[in-house]
């Protein structure tokens, strides 16, 4: 990551196949976003059939990602987006439990579609501002993956709660990673993840494509947050 090539040399154990059906353009918007869920809400969250997972930034590229994989493996979806536009968006792909940020309390919101319960496992790209209700919305048992830190690098945490809940904070990045859990990573999403994208169930969310030349142009999209699922840069 970091920086953008024509060409560039990579380990044979992280390459994978395009998935059948699916152009090389919107292909080169999955790996990041695949791997990323798949090693979290499956590897690490051990996200099962008839929980309730959250997932903050439902609109983004790890968003839609997520909310498709969820559903198609039977989980419960939650998000939360700035927009109703954007929202709309979610419910299309499978989220059933809707929350505006920007005017509405999440916890409050999924605790009142889960009778109470909360959410098994959250997804969360904001860190330090929402460690608090995040670890206040999950269930018994629950699961927090911390994948970003938009909101902040530092927090309190109110230890009795977790114990109380018996629930699990984790902190994780792909980059930092070593080659083989990378590559493990990368296996475990071409054996479950792609048979979902050649059927039809997961597909690739692309808000638009721009040559390399207008990276910056990309850049302000995303930094101005007014796309859904990925912007793609076109090499060629």
């Amino acid at each position: 990551g970091g920086a953008y090539a024509e060409l560039v040399a990579v380990p044979v154990e992280t390459l994978m196949p395009v998935p059948s059906g699916v152009g090389l353009v919107p292909a080169g918007a999955m790996p990041e976003t695949t791997c990323t869920v798949w090693s979290n809400l499956f590897m690490i969250g051990h996200l099962r059939e008839g929980e309730t997972v959250l997932v903050h930034g439902g609109s983004s590229g790890i968003g839609t990602t997520a909310i498709q994989l969820a559903r198609s493996f039977g989980a419960q979806v939650a998000v939360t987006a700035q927009s109703a536009a954007k929202l709309a968006r979610c419910a299309e792909l499978g989220a059933s439990i809707l929350v505006d940020y920007r005017s509405e309390d999440f916890v409050e919101a999924v605790r009142a579609a889960t009778d109470g319960v909360g959410a098994d496992v959250v997804l969360d790209i904001v860190g330090a501002k929402y460690l608090a209700r995040n670890i206040n919305v999950l269930a018994p048992n629950g699961r927090l993956l911390i994948i970003g830190l938009q909101g902040g690098t530092r927090a309190e945490v109110d230890l009795n709660v977790l114990m109380r809940k018996r629930a699990a904070v984790v902190a994780t990045t792909l980059r930092a990673r070593p080659l083989s859990e990378k590559a493990a990573i990368c296996a475990g999403v071409v054996e479950h993840v792609w048979p979902l994208v050649e059927a039809g169930e997961v597909s690739p969310v692309v808000d638009r494509v721009l040559p390399i030349t207008e990276a910056a142009e990309a850049h302000r999209v995303v930094e101005a947050r007014e796309h859904v699922g990925k912007v793609v840069l076109r090499v060629r």
